[in-house]
């Protein structure tokens, strides 16, 4: 193991595995500035040339406590940009496709499913950084580059097909990082500190979305052609989250063997308790993920009657619900930490079935922000539970594993359930749609009740996974 000491920036940068064939190889130098960090200098004996890892805090050199101070640092910085990053994905991108470009049903359920097919694709981007055996922080961060690059491309071309391609690559990279950051919490949080940091963070980056959404919203009400600053102002907090992940303390992913990215999904067969969690989640995940994107449809499109500005959009999709969240995410964090999980799950999953009928079966501003309110307070639960989970199922080294099946799935269901609702919508009334994702969501709660009582305060210490080879 090789350290750099990059005197630009003053981050470690290490090197490992001196046999492996190297993306990019850098002669030893004596550590500079070492004695500072407590560091000394190790050689290499089989070359001295090395693997360099981009962008990585070597995290042997740090004590516990340091590690999750350092990460809890810089994941506040990511979680501002994150809060930007999520309005656009939420709300303004879809907003723009379907007020500037009067975009068709296909083109707004692609830009809707944008960070879905980031979800799919997280099993191979957590098996890409496996191989080339980059710590989770720099695949992250490398992600978020290109989700800039991607806002700064629909500025430059501004045509409806490029708009809907590069709204997509952008929302991908945001969620395909999600299992990277996931392991991230496992090795540098303590376990029972996790779900307390994770919900602070998550503070600042509900508060950033509220904040953010509303100047946007402003913005395009008044001057709706202004789209391009707004797409450059997502570029810019790309770029700021690319600067802070990079410096987050990381180890390389534990390498499992699999012969291809999908070989974590044999998690699926081997592990029966994931097995039930991911069948209610599905479920539950389809309805309300069909319905998210419908509540632009439904304020936006003067088919329904509604046609509100844009700041009223925003008002009700980005800033009620964020200031919702903003209030019970510490209380759902606390809650995570405490309670039986799948008791956690069955109270979100009634929260958002409420969120979903009241929402699409009221007319009145009075009902529309009522709904706004509960979908917000779901919400705040719903981000603990869904990005932290499986910390409570997986084994330790696996957490990436488990994330990036989770996440998959999130994504299958979140490709399809736009084009189910954009194009159902067709036959049927938003309230009828919004009862069956009701129905969907019971039964997913129904699924979860026999797991219960299984559960008793934690998953069994004895679960021994058997490793199968791919």
């Amino acid at each position: 193991m090789v350290g750099r000491l990059s005197p630009s920036c003053r981050r470690l940068e290490i090197g490992c595995d001196c046999n492996s064939p190297p993306q990019k190889r850098w002669r030893a130098t004596a550590l500079q500035k070492a004695p500072r960090l407590g560091l000394t200098q190790k050689s290499c004996r089989a070359s001295n040339l090395t693997t360099f890892l981009p962008c990585a805090i070597l995290p042997s050199a740090m004590t516990a406590a340091d590690r999750t101070s350092r990460t809890f640092r810089y994941e506040r910085w990511r979680s501002v940009c994150s809060g930007i990053l999520e309005t656009a994905g939420n709300t303004f991108l879809l907003l723009i496709a379907v007020k500037w470009f009067h975009a068709g049903a296909t083109a707004k359920a692609l830009v809707a499913a944008g960070s879905s097919v980031g979800l799919m694709l997280s099993p191979v981007t957590v098996s890409v950084v496996e191989r080339l055996r980059w710590p989770a922080s720099a695949g992250a961060a490398r992600l978020f580059a290109i989700g800039a690059i991607a806002c700064v491309v629909m500025v430059l071309f501004p045509r409806m097909e490029v708009f809907v391609i590069a709204s997509m690559v952008a929302m991908t990279t945001t969620s395909a990082a999600i299992p990277l950051m996931t392991q991230i919490y496992q090795d540098n949080y303590p376990a029972d500190q996790r779900g307390r940091l994770y919900s602070r963070a998550f503070m600042l980056r509900i508060g950033a979305a509220v904040v953010f959404g509303w100047l946007a919203g402003e913005l395009l009400t008044r001057q709706l052609e202004l789209y391009r600053w707004l797409l450059l102002l997502f570029a810019a907090a790309f770029f700021v989250a690319y600067q802070a992940v990079r410096r987050i303390p990381s180890n390389p992913l534990h390498v499992s063997g699999g012969t291809h990215p999908l070989h974590a999904m044999r998690y699926i067969r081997e592990d029966r308790m994931f097995r039930q969690t991911l069948i209610a989640w599905m479920l539950m995940g389809f309805a309300n993920l069909s319905m998210l994107p419908m509540r632009v449809e439904y304020l936006a499109n003067p088919t329904y009657g509604l046609a509100k500005t844009a700041a009223q959009i925003s008002l009700l999709t980005v800033v009620i619900p964020n200031l919702a969240r903003l209030c019970l995410s510490p209380v759902w964090g606390w809650l995570f930490d405490r309670m039986n999980f799948f008791a956690l799950r069955a109270t979100l999953n009634l929260g958002f079935a409420l969120g979903i009928l009241s929402f699409f079966t009221s007319e009145t501003t009075l009902g529309l922000v009522t709904a706004a309110i509960v979908f917000g307070i779901s919400n705040a639960g719903g981000d603990v539970a869904w990005g932290l989970w499986v910390t409570k199922f997986a084994p330790p080294e696996r957490v990436a594993d488990y994330m990036s099946v989770h996440t998959f799935l999130t994504g299958v269901r979140g490709v399809l359930a736009p084009f189910a609702a954009f194009h159902a919508v067709k036959s049927f009334s938003l309230p009828t749609l919004g009862w069956s994702a009701a129905a969907l969501i019971a039964a997913a709660s129904a699924f979860l009740i026999p797991e219960i009582a299984r559960w008793k305060g934690g998953r069994k210490a004895d679960l021994v996974l058997e490793e199968v080879e791919d």
